[in-house]
């Protein structure tokens, strides 16, 4: 294929900094147009240095003045302003996005990079779990392909490439179950902030790894599940599988399932997205069966783990249902982050919010914005952050 140039939006968290390694890797098919950071200015910095982007993007404007003497000797335009994310976006020097923005802040991004024609590799679930039927309908509207970038929704896109949309029944999402698999909410009363980010099996960001903790991960991918492959709610499963090798499956009228395994290393899915529709060769470690002789699945703790039923209730509620619960839970797991909540509260922090948010059954864009804002001004009065 001809070489790509990517844009990073995030590329100094987790899945940002993975993506540079694979493009470090696949230097003769893959090189860096733009980078976008929101904090991190010597990581932003180094970075550009070593891939020599075209631009860079600060987001936040105390960091401009560091980075743009740090990079003054190299030919690196360097911005920062509410807009130049998106202005940058629209540059023709780039062939796909990488969306690794965390949260809510991605939203404007992908629909400037949809409108501008470009390829999305969607690492941020929670603009689909917003604004699912906006993005779906402008997705359509600009022709523009969406690559899922995290492991269970790269999985399944993986198995249904080459089948027919009506012979799908069923989409079965794997959870590892995160830390407290198993445990009982006596148990959760009293975890802490380093227990739940201790991940048995994922190194991802913090508050990744708190969603995991809580399953509300589990229930965003469900949300995005729906709108990426246009699927019914009742034809969404999850199934816990410890071991996190299986990534996802999909199951056919027929009763047949498709499978896509690996090792859990965000990098595969990312390569593949950078890559689609090719398959390159790549150096990352090999799943084993021999290393790995029992694979487990077990049903997920709705009882215990409330965020995940939270979460399914939101999709079936519509409209403005999950960005309300999206909203509420960034500020309840901040807050918890922060250590001025309990594990437990962060559901129950998002039951309370839930019940003072206007529900709007068809949301604008615009509504999308206002419910988010509302609902966050909300939830940081009810944890006091």
């Amino acid at each position: 294929m001809a070489k790509r140039r990517v844009a990073i939006l995030g590329s100094t968290g987790s899945i940002g900094t993975q993506t540079l390694e694979v493009i470090r890797q696949q230097s003769d098919l893959l090189e860096v147009s733009l980078l976008v950071a929101q904090n991190s200015w010597e990581k932003l910095v180094a970075q550009a240095i070593e891939f020599n982007p075209d631009t860079v993007v600060i987001s936040n404007p105390y960091y401009y003045d560091k980075v743009k003497i740090a990079l003054n000797h190299l030919p690196i335009k360097v911005f920062t302003s509410p807009d130049a994310v998106n202005q940058s976006i629209q540059s023709d020097d780039i062939d796909i996005v990488i969306t690794a923005m965390v949260g809510f802040a991605g939203l404007s991004s992908t629909i400037e990079a949809i409108k501008s024609n470009k390829i999305i590799g969607l690492a941020n679930k929670e603009t689909l779990v917003v604004a699912g039927q906006y993005i779906r309908e402008l997705s359509k509207e600009h022709k523009a392909r969406i690559i899922p970038v995290d492991s269970e929704h790269s999985a399944l896109y993986q198995c249904l490439v080459g089948e027919d949309a009506q012979s799908v029944s069923k989409l079965i999402l794997t959870a590892s179950g995160g830390p407290f698999r198993g445990k009982n909410k006596d148990f959760l009363k009293n975890v802490t902030l380093k227990e739940a980010l201790n991940h048995p099996n994922w190194t991802m960001g913090r508050k990744i790894t708190i969603d995991s903790a809580t399953l509300m991960n589990k229930g965003l991918e469900i949300i995005e599940a729906k709108w990426l492959f246009d699927v019914e709610p009742s034809q969404i499963e999850v199934v816990v599988h410890p071991q996190s090798i299986i990534h996802s499956m999909v199951e056919f009228k027929d009763g047949s399932i498709k499978a896509q395994l690996g090792l859990p290393d965000m990098k595969l899915p990312i390569q593949y997205a950078l890559t689609y529709p090719l398959r390159v060769e790549s150096h990352f470690e090999k799943f084993s069966f021999i290393k790995h002789p029992q694979l487990t699945f077990e049903s997920p703790d709705l009882e215990t783990f409330e965020c995940l039923s939270i979460a399914v209730e939101s999709m079936h509620r519509g409209g403005n249902a999950p960005c309300i619960m999206n909203a509420s839970n960034e500020v309840a797991v901040e807050a918890f982050l922060q250590e001025k909540i309990s594990f437990l509260q962060i559901a129950e922090t998002i039951k309370s919010a839930i019940q003072k948010v206007e529900h709007i059954s068809t949301p604008t864009l615009e509504d999308y914005f206002k419910t988010d804002l509302e609902t966050r001004n909300i939830t940081k009065e009810l944890v006091k952050l």
